[in-house]
């Protein structure tokens, strides 16, 4: 899992460094508003580059327990590919985007039927995934942009239950086949 993570992040660091430099390069640095409901410190930066298309990458990272022996610790990393309808950070837009994220969720009561076991088990493992996705971005001032985004994709999901608890005891393991959603934000984007 840790190679894998290695590899990620060194190939996302040569994509996202080899473009060449120009001096009306556009790069935007955001923060994804919604994320930050899930105490989930956040940030991503996009780099315009040909004509209509720019790579974005951006990512999450939550260490935090809180009482009561519940977990919502996560990092979660999203590179993206754009192409843009009319100019980079303007409109509409499509994209690739990949899907990397760990995860250690356990203790929490969630009204939603498809979580309930989340209550008395603690799930940790990981997601990585591909999708496609949609959004639009809208100008609000000199330098500054509103962004919203939504995607679906295929998600391979590994991981293990363990009983409720920082020392539970392993139950089970799992491994499945997601798909649906995989991305959304929205995102506040300072230009530069």
């Amino acid at each position: 899992m840790n190679l894998m993570r290695e590899i990620v992040l060194i190939s996302l660091f040569c994509i996202f460094f080899s473009t060449n430099v120009e001096a009306q390069k556009i790069i935007g640095v955001k923060t994804n508003i919604p994320h930050w409901a899930t105490v989930t410190p956040n940030i991503g930066v996009e780099v315009a580059f040909w004509n209509n298309m720019s790579f974005e990458l951006s990512g999450g990272y939550n260490p935090f327990e809180f009482g009561n022996e519940q977990h919502w610790k996560h990092w979660i990393i999203w590179p993206e590919v754009r192409y843009w309808v009319w100019e980079p950070f303007y409109g509409h837009f499509l994209g690739l985007h990949g899907v990397f994220a760990e995860f250690n969720i356990g203790g929490i009561n969630l009204p939603i039927d498809r979580l309930a076991a989340l209550k008395d088990r603690r799930y940790q493992g990981e997601m990585n995934g591909v999708g496609l996705s949609y959004g639009y971005s809208w100008i609000i001032g000199n330098n500054l942009l509103i962004e919203a985004t939504a995607g679906v994709g295929y998600g391979r999901l590994n991981y293990d239950v363990f009983s409720k608890g920082k020392e539970g005891f392993k139950i089970n393991e799992g491994r499945k086949h997601y798909i649906g959603p995989t991305k959304g934000a929205v995102s506040l984007v300072y230009i530069f």
